[in-house]
């Protein structure tokens, strides 16, 4: 496996993991996600540009 794809995997694994729906981080609102939504959105820009 190429460390993109397990970079992917992690970070899929880690959005379902904060979805305020779980009971272990409803109280988090959804701040987590949005701050994996931001890593996810810079990960991708570097492989678009080929930099990763």
């Amino acid at each position: 496996m190429s460390l993109g794809t397990i970079l992917l995997i992690v970070l899929i694994l880690m959005l379902v993991g904060v979805i305020p729906t779980w009971p272990h981080s409803r109280s988090w609102g959804y701040a987590p996600s949005g701050v994996l939504g931001l890593i996810l959105i810079v990960l991708l820009v570097l492989v678009l540009t080929g930099r990763l």
